[in-house]
């Protein structure tokens, strides 16, 4: 086992994804693509792909699909030494489809390995010896001792002096707005960055008023990047607000994962020593490209393709 710790360390679920063909629903599919997915794990593989030290772990069933999982997972650069493979629950599966133009995922991933999570299975000197630890409100809602897990997580980090990264990534497939407030506001008051999206902060908040939701998010002592607000990225920091204009994407196939590829590049950015505004203008960059392919990660760039679009140089074809 690697006794070391990255930089960036983050955990969650990922479960096995089947998508049904582009032009199909799952009724009338005769045949599924196989892949993975997972707010979490998707980062893992943006950072690493940007050339970022990162670790995931979490819970898998000791099945094909948690054990693939961990080797595709493995095979992106992603240290995976902590995640374990339960043999008293099954890896969570999900299902994708395009219906009527809009997109719908059907989980199934009540009583799986990853909400049976507990405090316990954390490594905390893993945590306390990161540079930056990332969590999201998914594992939080999964269960009571998934949410213990999260906070114990983020415990340790403050404790160490760890940063702390937090994205609400709200699934209220998961859990209710009124069971989600309370966590997110402990968890939010904690994070060194937060990065909830303006679709989010409006059913936290109750407001669409954004003068109201800036003068809440004010109160938190993180640096708070709102996403997708007037077709910009909004960073408050130190009582100052940049907008930071969308990188736009040239044909949008698949939005599925484009926060996720938003966070890896705006958390690489934030370890390679950049300001949160040269941060995001890389996390822009990572998600505008996400969204141009199919899939949940297979479109996370590596760092020469991100870098070309820093420097606004042409695509080579040829």
């Amino acid at each position: 086992m690697n006794t070391q710790s990255p930089d960036l360390v983050t955990f969650g679920e990922t479960m096995a994804l089947f998508m049904s063909p582009a032009y199909k629903g799952l009724e009338g599919a005769a045949s599924l693509e196989q892949s993975f997915g997972g707010a979490e794990s998707n980062v893992a593989i943006g950072a690493a792909r940007l050339g970022c030290s990162v670790g995931w772990f979490g819970m898998l069933g000791n099945d094909p699909f948690g054990r693939a999982i961990l080797k595709r997972v493995r095979g992106e650069g992603v240290d995976v030494s902590r995640s374990k493979l339960s043999d008293a629950a099954s890896t969570g599966l999900m299902f994708r489809e395009t219906v009527a133009g809009k997109l719908a995922v059907h989980y199934y991933r009540k009583h799986s390995a990853a909400s049976q999570m507990t405090p316990d299975d954390l490594d905390l000197d893993y945590i306390r010896n990161c540079k930056l630890l990332h969590v999201t409100g998914i594992t939080a809602a999964l269960s009571r001792s998934a949410r213990e897990t999260v906070l114990a997580a983020v415990a340790a980090a403050k404790e160490a002096g760890v940063k702390v990264s937090f994205d609400p990534n709200l699934r209220l497939k998961l859990w209710s707005i009124e069971e989600a407030k309370p966590v997110v506001q402990r968890l939010a008051e904690q994070a060194d960055y937060y990065l909830p999206g303006w679709d989010e902060l409006q059913l936290l908040h109750g407001t669409q008023d954004f003068a109201a939701v800036r003068a809440q998010l004010a109160k938190l002592s993180a640096t708070c990047i709102i996403k997708g607000y007037n077709d910009s990225t909004i960073i408050l920091e130190n009582g100052k607000e940049t907008a930071v204009p969308f990188y736009k994407a040239e044909e949008v196939i698949d939005t599925v994962g484009a926060g996720d590829g938003f966070c890896a590049g705006f958390l690489t950015g934030i370890l390679q020593g950049k300001t949160a505004e040269e941060a995001v203008k890389i996390g822009s960059i990572n998600g505008s490209l996400v969204v141009q392919m199919r899939g949940d990660w297979e479109a996370l760039p590596e760092w020469s393709t991100v870098e070309r679009h820093l420097g606004g140089a042409g695509w080579v074809e040829r």
